[in-house]
């Protein structure tokens, strides 16, 4: 059965600068190239889920300028349903500018334009695509307010909620916690929200508790090249990323939200085998350049070769 999941999130264009390393403040340094591509978090892990094989739908928000017809246009093309995508005639589509050395790390600028007025108005006008989906996800380039909304109405379905809280924010609505069924931070925005700095296995066993004694249901937290830990009232623990050489990180982690949602069963019951998968789609995302590009299909995450890493925290 087809997962149905509709993404409330960002719709930006990337701007990708290929430099040596990050400057050092008053440093100039050259760039060896310069690239364009669909970005925004949440325009990428509805790709990512589509592109696996989920029935995806998008709620957003775009400017009347180009970049805003190039972000409807890439959704199209990933077969995402863009219904629910309402136009701005105040603010710009969003845009984001990523700094990306030699190693395959990256720092990011972001203009949230026309993100940032999605609003609860939006969320009334997609109610029903909202209520016929399996997966609400969202995260926090909209207004958490919006997000609120939209949770709240999921709830109200029957829809499975999925809070991706990143970028960190050092407040959080509370209520939004309560009302996640599953919350998908990194080990960064775990910090952010508990104050527990992950570094091992405990630290990470106590941010994940203090999380689902905040309110949400289940959680992951995602741990780069490591892996990714679960905690959920059926039990605790951690599969492994695998093995590959990373060449632009910048869209891991939302392939892994979008692609676990195309797997996942509404209990949660196959969580652990829907995180092997999504570490999976993660590895062959970052072999490539850019955000959307290399999000892969289902064919290209069941053809990788990659090896499970053994590892555990």
């Amino acid at each position: 059965m087809t997962n149905k999941v509709t993404v409330l999130g960002s719709l930006n264009v990337d701007t990708i600068l290929q430099i040596p390393r990050l400057p050092k403040p008053g440093e100039t340094l050259p760039m060896s190239d310069q690239s364009f591509a669909g970005g925004g978090k949440g325009a990428n892990q509805a790709i990512a889920a589509a592109r696996a094989g989920a029935d995806t739908a998008f709620i957003g928000k775009i400017g009347t300028d180009e970049n805003g017809q190039f972000m409807a246009d890439a959704l199209q093309q990933s077969a995402v349903t863009i219904d629910d995508i309402s136009t701005s005639t105040t603010a710009k589509t969003g845009q984001a500018f990523i700094l990306l050395d030699e190693n395959g790390q990256n720092s990011i600028l972001v203009y949230g334009g026309a993100n940032q007025q999605l609003n609860v108005e939006d969320v009334a006008a997609a109610q029903g695509t909202i209520a016929a989906s399996d997966f609400l996800i969202a995260q926090f380039e909209t207004p958490q307010a919006t997000t609120l909304a939209a949770f709240k109405r999921a709830k109200a379905a029957g829809v499975v909620t999925i809070l991706n809280p990143a970028p960190a924010k050092t407040e959080v609505d509370p209520e939004l916690i309560r009302l996640s069924d599953l919350i998908v931070p990194n080990e960064t925005e775990s910090e952010t929200i508990t104050g527990i700095k992950v570094v091992d296995g405990p630290s990470m066993f106590q941010a994940a508790e203090k999380m689902r004694d905040m309110g949400a249901q289940a959680v992951i937290i995602t741990v780069g090249s490591k892996g990714a830990y679960y905690d959920t009232p059926a039990g605790t623990g951690f599969v492994p990323a695998f093995q590959v050489n990373a060449v632009d990180t910048t869209a891991a982690g939302d392939t892994f939200i979008g692609a676990l949602s195309s797997q996942l069963k509404q209990d949660l019951s196959n969580l652990n085998e829907a995180i092997v998968f999504a570490n999976r789609a993660s590895s062959v995302t970052v072999q490539q350049l850019g955000a959307q590009p290399s999000i892969p299909t289902l064919t290209e995450i069941m053809a990788s070769t990659a090896v499970q890493k053994q590892e555990t925290l």
